[in-house]
């Protein structure tokens, strides 16, 4: 049997300029990254908006497990499914955390013969909206230690500071740290931590932002943390939501790139539904919405979290109205949520594929 690599280095790829074409976006809206892979100015998504929208379909699942759930595989194979019973589909996507692929989760783009490709640059560094948004990150981290350092004109409590510092990758010892070591060069000696990209405020941000000014907007409420008078200090106040906005220009449009049978594909934006809500960017869903009649998307983690965050949160923000909900569950995810152990999951085992169920009873009324 092949492998899911095997699978996606054998596929013959439509180049982008034709997937593009298949939706009839304008040539004068693509930045292309190499054959395979474009960006699509968020701008486009202004000259759609006499369109109809299609039908948006969300793919969610039970509660993970280490088996896995398969909605990425789900969403891409029903995308598919669409597109060859004669109906113009669409799946858009989160893009992947580099952390969690070089840790034992590894890729995120589907599986089998149900991927979204070129699945290498996708799992990787794609078109760079992670290093992005990792920059503007890192850059109020670096501006917030500045501002205390020099005159410290706003009064910031170092001991009430509630932004950390980001990288796209899993490492547990950067989880607490110490910053400002080294003398009085470099600033002042205080409690820090790291989170991981897709767990950064910036992302959710990104993901729900219109335009430059919206996220600008966004942005500048951003609460970093206190003075010492207990008022909170945001982003606004240090003055710095046009230099990350600068940084964030490129990140705003949508990354096209294709299935394994050419369907067309949003990837774009990846918040954590643990951290954030789950989904990728309302900019990617809302232009596939107008340029399809039907839209597959998924939302993170479980039915609790990613898809009740999606249908309280995202769509009444974005204005989505979803037709229908899909739910995931496996066989091997109903018994490890019943009960089983991961080594015995190939075995038959009746009594935790029921006791499973009690946990797909949950998610389904919940939907």
């Amino acid at each position: 049997m092949l492998t899911d690599l095997e699978i996606a280095q054998k596929a013959e790829l439509k180049e982008i300029d034709e997937v593009a074409s298949s939706v009839s976006i304008p040539d004068k809206h693509l930045r292309r990254y190499g054959k395979h892979v474009a960006k699509i100015s968020h701008q486009y998504l202004s000259e759609l908006q006499d369109r109809p929208d299609g039908k948006l379909v969300l793919v969610t699942a039970i509660s993970p497990t280490s088996a896995g759930e398969g909605k990425t595989t789900t969403s891409v194979g029903l995308a598919m499914a669409l597109n060859i019973i004669g109906n113009k589909s669409f799946v858009t996507l989160r893009e992947p955390s580099v952390g969690p692929i070089m840790g034992i989760k590894g890729g995120a783009a589907g599986g089998g013969y149900s991927q979204v490709l070129p699945m290498e640059e996708i799992n990787l560094h794609f078109t760079g909206d992670f290093h992005a948004i990792s920059l503007a990150h890192n850059l109020l981290s670096a501006v917030i230690d500045a501002h205390i350092k020099f005159d410290n004109e706003l009064r910031i409590d170092p001991a009430q500071l509630y932004w950390p510092r980001t990288m796209d990758m899993n490492d547990r010892a950067l989880r607490q740290i110490i910053v400002g070591l080294g003398g009085s060069a470099n600033g002042y000696p205080r409690e820090d931590s790291f989170v991981i990209t897709a767990a950064s405020e910036i992302m959710a941000i990104v993901c729900l932002s219109k335009n430059l000014v919206d996220l600008k907007e966004r942005l500048a409420k951003i609460i970093v943390g206190r003075s010492y008078d207990g008022e909170f200090i945001t982003v606004n106040d240090l003055n710095v939501q046009g230099a990350m906005a600068t940084l964030l220009k490129d990140v705003l449009d949508p990354n096209l790139v294709q299935t394994i049978e050419g369907t067309p594909a949003f990837v774009h934006g990846g918040p954590f539904a643990n951290i954030a809500h789950g989904t990728n960017t309302l900019t990617a869903t809302k232009m596939a919405l107008k340029l399809s009649d039907y839209v597959i998307t998924e939302a993170g983690f479980g039915a609790d979290l990613g898809a009740q965050k999606f249908l309280d949160f995202v769509c009444p923000v974005g204005g989505l109205n979803p037709s229908a909900v899909v739910l995931v569950a496996s066989i091997r995810a109903l018994k490890l949520n019943g009960g089983a152990s991961k080594k015995d999951i190939r075995e038959e085992d009746l009594s935790a594929l029921e006791q499973g169920f009690e946990n797909l009873k949950v998610h389904f009324e919940n939907i």
